[in-house]
């Protein structure tokens, strides 16, 4: 999700294709062209608005020197104002790859030498540069994690070795909050695996906005069962991560909430026992200095409060209560105005929309409305009262920006081309940044006023790479539904540019099919993509089908698969197959599946249940049982398998290996901290004792991403001959 305060736009390292033109083409694409970058879109590299609204910083590498650099930019212009900071002085800064202005935008922290822990979390060293005189401190040592200043910039907050502290920059000394913190037991300030990864945080602390209060999440994992890997390394013998893992039906960490008062160095435990709950999925201060906004969440997650904890009064009072037949979404774009009343999104009335309650918690008013999705919120305007969003208002495979008064009215949209279209926005939200890409057009990035959405000038529009791709002979994607099962669903065939209606083509369906996920959009797509095209011009057509569970056409179709995932989503790849097995140039006899992850799980499911449909499917990285997958996600979908063990194991791939038929390959990496290669070896053990041929392929010390070095290039080259040997050419 796209966030106005800073971060949203990237350098993108994408793949991408184009409807091709109707003349003759003179190259066809090759694998190596698919993974050498040539077809990388170019964009603007991750901006910091300044908190001007006028101004913005961007780290980039110098083509002289080759230090790292943060310069400052005028939005209007768009030119280059200085370099406010180099590495190029300061031989101890290696490997700088973030950094962030204080508040007062005189002191830049500067983030080296990052070693990755999951997905998100990381150890660096940090250097603390002032820039009224040029000085460098270095900040404690390399094993520092979430490191943020205080609202005042007088402080760094950060944890290190699973406690809280905070540093005092004048002093330079640091003052440690918490004792506790043991690995594998006691965490302080940071979330655990299972938070981070599907709750998606890591920062479990929060400074108040006046800097007086750290408030903090202190997780107690003791009794987690631990999940270990063999990592194998380039020694003589292999080494072992071991990690704290719920899994489905297992022990969270016990999760609790402190508050520690600077001034007065005590920490006040806060007694939410009048509510139980699982989990605290969020924490945010309001706008009152004094008040921290705490949301829980039962075990279910289909009942979630939201409490108003007020340090001053020593009082808690009930802000929102949601609950939900299936369950509640967590996300990120609660908003408290200058007047403490609140911006907050939900589904309940069947689509995401946007809501406003005031200070003590009562609705206003609803403020969007209509069978569409509210998809990212960007946040409002104080100085005009309007508030800006993205959603998918024109229809569920495109995306747009709009703007709206608080009060509901006066909807504007700001985006004018069909597509996929984002914002990014200044600090004041004078203007924002559009970036904007369909399946026909590469991303143009845009500046934009703020004040009514006019095009002041255009950034990138990425015509090389538009030029580039008019040499190949690509084939058109077009957007189109299939009825399944009572459902129009959203489809969109890769078929070659002129039929041969002698022939009759192999089909390879790709998707992912999880809760609220989408593969059927409107956007200039991933490499994925790239891939798709060479396989089509090897003769087959790619078709890709979201069906029952996917996200952007209301609550009620995304949710219809609560308690039996893999029920109806295999159902409708099935049900689609056969009625693309229908078309006359299609060989019905020739019908492939694969995906990744969730897909993953989706295609060996459907070559499994599907007996007679699919002859052929990739799966990689799969769950093949949700008894094996995390507590969090597993159970928002599932709830626990003692409660549910038919929904378990009626559905899952494990327990449908007698049925299988067809080709399979199977790939994992063995070092999947999110999906335990645990999952493949289960069923390479069951297909095995059912004696049933198969295909497998093992990544060591290889992530659920699958990548580096050469990696991608020799798992897409297996895939390809996986696919031309089972598919194409048997």
């Amino acid at each position: 999700m796209i966030r106005r305060d800073v971060r949203a736009l990237l350098a993108i390292v994408i793949g991408v294709f184009f409807s091709a033109p109707l003349f003759a083409q003179e190259r066809s694409l090759n694998l190596d062209e698919i993974w050498n970058g040539q077809f990388s879109a170019a964009g603007p590299q991750s901006i910091r608005s300044m908190s001007d609204g006028e101004h913005f910083t961007v780290l980039e590498r110098s083509d002289t020197s080759k230090a790292m650099e943060i310069n400052k930019y005028d939005y209007g212009s768009g030119q280059k104002l200085g370099v406010i900071f180099s590495s190029n002085n300061y031989p101890q800064l290696q490997g700088v790859f973030d950094y962030e202005l204080s508040p007062d935008e005189q002191k830049i922290l500067i983030k080296t030498q990052r070693k990755a822990q999951y997905r998100h979390s990381y150890f660096a060293q940090h250097y603390l540069y002032n820039l009224s005189d040029n000085s460098l401190v270095q900040v404690e040592g390399p094993d520092l994690q979430e490191v943020t200043f205080s609202p005042d910039g007088r402080l760094l907050g950060f944890v290190r070795a699973n406690n809280l502290y905070y540093w005092i920059i004048s002093e330079q000394k640091g003052v440690q909050v918490t004792t506790d913190g043991i690995q594998n037991h006691i965490i302080n300030g940071l979330s655990d695996w299972v938070y981070e990864e599907e709750f998606g945080f890591v920062q479990a602390y929060q400074w108040s906005r006046e800097g007086d209060y750290l408030a903090y999440l202190r997780f107690d994992e003791s009794d987690v069962p631990e999940f270990s890997m063999d990592v194998y390394g380039q020694g003589l013998y292999p080494e072992q991560s071991v990690f704290k893992y719920p899994k489905a039906g297992e022990k969270n960490a016990e999760v609790s909430l402190h508050v520690y008062a600077l001034k007065e160095k005590v920490t006040t435990d806060v007694d939410l026992s009048q509510w139980p709950y699982e989990y605290i999925p969020r924490i945010k201060w309001t706008k009152n200095p004094d008040q921290l906004a705490v949301q829980l969440l039962n075990r279910a997650q289909n009942e979630l409060v939201m409490l108003q904890v007020d340090l001053r009064e020593n009082q808690i009072q009930v802000l929102l209560r949601e609950t939900d037949a299936a369950y509640v979404d967590i996300h990120d774009d609660l908003t408290f105005l200058n007047d403490n009343s609140f911006i907050w999104p939900s589904e309940q009335d069947g689509w995401r929309h946007l809501y406003h309650y005031n200070a003590q918690g009562a609705l206003i008013r609803q403020l969007t409305q209509g069978n569409y999705y509210v998809t990212a919120y960007y946040g409002f305007n104080p100085k005009i009262g309007r508030l800006y969003f993205q959603s998918s208002k024109r229809g569920s495979i495109y995306r747009d920006i709009y703007s709206m008064n608080i009060s509901g009215t006066n909807m504007v949209r700001f985006s004018q081309d069909k597509g996929t279209n984002s914002a990014d926005f200044s600090a004041d939200f004078s203007h924002y940044i559009q970036s904007h890409s369909s399946s026909t057009s590469p991303y143009v990035y845009s500046l934009h006023s703020g004040l009514d959405g006019t095009q002041l000038r255009v950034l990138e529009d990425n015509s090389a790479l538009s030029a580039l791709i008019k040499d190949y002979d690509l084939n058109p994607k077009t957007f189109d539904s299939l009825f399944i099962n009572g459902h129009w669903l959203n489809t969109y065939p890769i078929k070659p540019r002129v039929i041969d209606t002698t022939k009759k083509y192999p089909v390879l369906m790709y998707q992912y099919s999880g809760p609220g996920s989408q593969q059927v959009s409107d956007r200039w797509n991933s490499s994925n993509d790239y891939w798709h095209q060479y396989l089509v011009n090897q003769g087959l057509i790619v078709v890709c089908v979201d069906g029952r569970g996917t996200g952007l056409k209301g609550r009620d179709f995304k949710k219809m698969t609560q308690g039996k995932l893999g029920l109806y989503e295999v159902q409708d790849q099935i049900a689609a197959a056969q009625k693309i097995a229908q078309w006359s140039y299609v060989d019905p006899e020739k019908i492939g599946i694969w995906g990744w992850s969730y897909g993953g799980f989706m295609s060996a499911n459907c070559l499994f249940q599907g007996q007679g449909v699919f002859s052929t499917a990739i799966s990689v990285a799969p769950v093949t049982s949700w008894r094996f997958y995390d507590s969090i996600y597993t159970e928002r979908y599932m709830g626990l398998p003692q409660d549910n063990a038919v929904g378990y194991d009626a559905y899952a791939p494990l327990d449908h290996v007698s049925n299988m038929s067809g080709a399979l390959l199977l790939v994992h990496g063995t070092a999947d901290d999110n999906v335990h290669v645990q999952n493949s070896m289960r069923l390479i053990d069951a297909l095995v004792r059912a004696n049933k041929p198969f295909d497998w392929l093992i990544y060591p010390d290889k992530n659920h991403g699958i990548y580096g070095g050469y990696t991608r290039d020799h798992l897409y080259r297996k895939m390809t001959d996986f696919i031309q040997n089972n598919l194409i050419n048997n």
